[in-house]
């Protein structure tokens, strides 16, 4: 009760608040779109001098303590307090991660409100996400050559009208590219065994760690390997009895470390190798650490049945066998085997990762201020 009465206050105090102090709005539903918005909010506090609102869905976002002044922070929940702020919204601007606007029962405003989309994964924008996830933004920060393809194919397939499309880039990735610790390289290691193996696999009907997590993670022990084991968010809600099962086999191991804390990077960069399956989180691994992935190959994430009439390859399966292996279910037992070949060769994966995150993002080590010079921009032209 006290949490709903809180939502319909925080929703009344903004809309009291003067228009110029609501011209920049950024919504997220939880604490975990943050990490892909912080960024681009410090330069457009820093760099562009822009005050900003920051609206969640989250009780427990910590930036609702913020004492930043620059920052007005609101908390409108998943309710009918939300369903209001998007209805009656007004504002110059509204930036989100969230795809899918107007489509199910977050609509766009009643009032002229400029609608930004920010990608939440370097993946494609046909396959993975639902058919009309982004037909109903005006803008769209594009990661690479491959947003801007796949969206004005998307708009010449089904007639719909052209939105500003941005070179923008990826500033999650600017971000681990900046704070990854150094270290060893495989080639200046005694043997191969000694790399460590991250177990980071994505969420869904096929999940990896729920139908072979206990079989990979014995072979790579068997072999000599440490191995970390990082579930998605999700399952630790949804499936928590497949991270018990592991704990309870393998938490003796002194090799084997569970990470349940997903908001730091935790053990990541001391990591040599990534074993998933579809997570997009495998290509900021790649490209932010330089470094392989194996892909175990399950069927693929398809959230848009119709994905195959827009005449690209999703980047996630065009660059699979570029930053790294594919490995068909059935041969999960000769990952192991695998591991070391890979390792071996990882000053070869390590260049071939280089070129190609040149090739396929944009603005790499800038992309944060890119996106927030055109946030102002578009709101200051309202």
């Amino acid at each position: 009760m006290l949490s709903f009465i809180r939502y319909w206050k925080d929703l009344q105090r903004f809309q009291k608040l003067p228009a110029a102090d609501r011209s920049i709005v950024f919504y997220v539903e939880d604490f975990g779109s943050w990490k892909y918005l912080r960024a681009i909010i410090r330069e457009l506090l820093d760099s562009e001098n822009e005050n900003i609102c920051y609206v969640t869905s989250s009780l427990e976002d910590p930036n609702l303590a913020s004492t930043d002044g620059r920052i007005k922070t609101f908390c409108i929940g998943l309710g009918a307090a939300r369903t209001v702020f998007f209805q009656f919204l007004q504002a110059d601007v509204l930036v989100m991660t969230m795809p899918d606007l107007n489509v199910y029962h977050l609509k766009r405003s009643r009032h002229p409100v400029h609608y930004i989309y920010v990608y939440h994964s370097m993946v494609s924008s046909h396959m993975i996400y639902r058919k009309q996830a982004f037909d109903h933004f005006d803008s769209i920060l594009c990661v690479g050559p491959h947003h801007k393809s796949e969206i004005r194919a998307q708009e010449h397939m089904y007639g719909l009208p052209q939105k500003q499309l941005v070179k923008s880039g990826y500033s999650l990735l600017d971000e681990i590219l900046s704070t990854s610790h150094k270290r060893i390289d495989f080639n200046d290691k005694q043997t191969a065994l000694q790399c460590t193996v991250l177990i980071a696999p994505s969420w869904g009907e096929y999940d990896l760690l729920e139908n072979h997590g206990r079989v990979l993670v014995e072979g790579l022990l068997k072999a000599g390997y440490k191995v970390i084991v990082r579930p998605h968010p999700m399952m630790k809600k949804q499936k928590p009895t497949t991270i018990v099962d592991l704990d309870r086999h393998f938490s003796n191991n002194r090799n084997f470390s569970l990470q349940l804390e997903l908001s730091t990077q935790g053990d990541v960069d001391n990591s040599d190798i990534l074993i998933s399956d579809w997570s997009g989180s495998a290509l900021e691994y790649a490209f932010g650490l330089e470094r392989p992935v194996i892909y175990i190959d399950t069927p693929r994430k398809i959230n848009n049945k119709d994905y195959e009439d827009i005449p690209f390859d999703p980047v996630e399966v065009e660059l699979r066998s570029r930053i790294g292996s594919v490995v068909s279910i059935d041969n999960i037992a000769g990952v192991p085997e695998l591991v070391e070949t890979m390792c071996n060769e990882s000053d070869n994966y390590r260049k071939e990762i280089q070129l190609l995150r040149s090739q396929y993002i944009y603005n790499v080590g800038s992309s944060a201020s890119v996106s927030a010079k055109y946030i102002a921009g578009v709101a200051h032209s309202a």
